[in-house]
């Protein structure tokens, strides 16, 4: 893979104070936990009924991990491996792409559908810091209307995704019908409430080996605003980390599976029972690592609160009803941020 560039620059970037966290905000990799990372859940050992729906196991297993860690990781998922090993390599060619070529996606106009960009943080005297990454996102719901945005020179990214992407819908409807089950809901259910003409976006996440792992961070510490997220990520490269219990946890990759993350939706939507947990992707000296995120998230006036069956005495509602475009207001005047959106709706009881 190519030296790591800005879209706009001609040169690779080095380590320059403009990349340098704060010491409060750096990784501690020291600090991390060597506990086992998170729940592998496997479709084939827990899969169907005899009347082919889910098997309870399934459910319970899928469950236990949207409580406990809010991320698990999926094998068996029934994705053939040759629609995700197309994509990834479709994906890291978007981040080989001469600088002159990329630099017509790159943008800091987030309502551009499709887009090149840098992540970054406000810091107190020292101003915007930037993340040792570069990300590519556009929309995946209604691909013909974007098509011809996409890059095309002389690769498959285009016919890789609209394959892929094809594959991952079918996986999050199912992912979201086994979720509702381990809330006790209808199966339809959540997808119900995130409403019909939900907003899905693609995100392919570049992370170049880096000088000094310890200064800077690939991603800042977040929670995904959606309601669902499906993560691939390049083979035998750990960067993922997700809180557990207070600690750091690395999600070491495992061959052919992806990650699953519930949104801050989900949290809502399920009255707290379910998390969204923060999460942050950390570099290294030897390797590059590439990463690829569909989001599923409700439309824009999707009205999102905690679900009637799950309220009671003993579980009073722990967040307001909103409309989803008033939950996206907050979630962009926090950019540059700890963003902390869901908490904004939260209720004082």
């Amino acid at each position: 893979m190519k030296s790591f560039q800005l879209a706009n620059e001609s040169s690779p970037l080095s380590l320059s104070s403009s990349f340098i966290l704060p010491e409060d905000r750096r990784p501690q990799f020291s600090q991390v936990s060597k506990l086992t990372s998170i729940p592998i859940i496997d479709f084939n050992n827990h899969g169907t009924n005899n009347d082919d729906g889910p098997s309870p196991l399934l459910i319970q297993k899928l469950s236990q991990a949207c409580e406990e860690y809010g991320f698990f990781q999926v094998i068996n998922h029934g994705v053939p491996s040759e629609t995700c090993n197309k994509m990834m390599a479709a994906a890291t060619e978007v981040f080989e792409l001469p600088p002159e070529e990329r630099g017509k996606f790159f943008t800091t106009d987030h309502t551009k559908p499709v887009k090149l960009y840098n992540f970054y943080l406000n810091v107190e005297g020292q101003g915007k810091v930037n993340m040792w990454s570069e990300s590519f996102s556009h929309p995946w719901n209604h691909i013909e209307d974007f098509i011809h945005l996409l890059p095309k020179n002389g690769f498959q990214y285009r016919e890789a995704f609209t394959e892929y992407a094809k594959e991952i819908r079918s996986l999050m409807n199912r992912l979201l019908s086994l979720i509702s089950q381990g809330l006790g809901l209808q199966k339809d259910c959540l997808q119900k409430r995130l409403g019909e003409e939900p907003i899905l976006k693609a995100q392919a996440n570049y992370y170049p080996p880096c000088p000094d792992p310890e200064l800077t961070l690939g991603l800042a510490v977040h929670t995904d605003l959606n309601a669902l997220t499906v993560l691939m990520q390049s083979e035998g490269v750990t960067g993922l980390q997700v809180i557990k219990d207070g600690k750091w946890v690395a999600v070491d990759p495992v061959p052919n599976a992806f990650i699953v993350n519930l949104g801050d939706q989900i949290q809502v939507l399920s009255n707290g029972r379910y998390k969204s947990v923060h999460h942050r992707a950390v570099t290294n000296k030897m390797y590059p690592r590439v990463s690829l995120a569909m989001f599923y998230g409700p439309n824009k006036d999707s009205v999102i609160g905690p679900i009637e069956d799950l309220i009671d005495e003993e579980h009073p509602p722990m967040y307001r009803k909103y409309r989803y475009a008033e939950f996206l207001e907050e979630f962009y005047k926090q950019e540059g941020s700890r963003r902390m959106v869901k908490e904004g709706f939260q209720l004082q009881n």
